[in-house]
């Protein structure tokens, strides 16, 4: 009798698993598009930065390919120069669109930021993944590890140090993993600045 009962305790709780990963898996997919969606909102674009724009229904004013000059300045049919560095893919969507209205009719045009290339941090030693990534978002050291995929088997986790230019000069933090992990130091959860330099032993 034990036996069936556990059983059938086991067989609910599968398919309430069943249909309850289907919703993970959505939920899931929702945060990560609103993710992407809130870095392109927030990221401020930088030289050397590569956008994509689209006009609607006005393919003359639309470019797969617009890469932001070392000037800062962005380049657009008829409409010339126009500054894209220090400013949001929403606020250069909102200059566009005003110098466009001597062109086209109530335009509406989409700034994608396709490439990121002026903002990079870099992740060295012991972690999967080394190398160079993009910073198109506020990202700290935590999620800076798991973009790195984790840690190598032999890497030491108290004491990674995260380099830093602050006025010219160098500036080293200390970080402990293992602290911050147990709840017992989240000001070294520190936010990732752009060519900010992580070295795990």
């Amino acid at each position: 009798m034990i036996r069936k009962t556990a059983y059938i305790s086991l067989l609910a709780f599968t398919l309430a698993l069943a249909t309850y990963l289907p919703a993970i898996a959505g939920e899931t997919a929702d945060l990560a598009s609103q993710e992407e969606n809130q870095g392109q909102g927030t990221y401020i674009i930088g030289a050397g930065d590569i956008l994509e724009i689209t006009t609607w229904k006005e393919e003359d004013f639309s470019r797969e390919t617009v890469p932001v000059r070392l000037d800062g300045m962005i380049t657009f049919p008829l409409i010339d120069d126009i500054r894209a560095e220090g400013r949001t893919t929403m606020q250069v969507k909102t200059a566009i669109e005003e110098k466009l209205k001597d062109f086209v009719s109530d335009p509406n045009v989409t700034v994608h930021l396709q490439a990121s290339l002026s903002k990079r941090f870099y992740v060295l030693g012991g972690l999967r993944l080394t190398g160079k990534n993009p910073l198109i978002k506020n990202y700290t050291v935590l999620q800076a590890f798991a973009m790195a995929g984790g840690f190598t088997e032999w890497a030491s986790k108290k004491e990674i140090l995260l380099l830093r230019k602050v006025d010219g000069k160098d500036k080293i933090l200390r970080i402990n993993y293992k602290q911050i992990i147990k709840g017992k130091d989240f000001d070294q959860n520190v936010r990732i600045e752009p060519d900010d330099t992580i070295i795990v032993p």
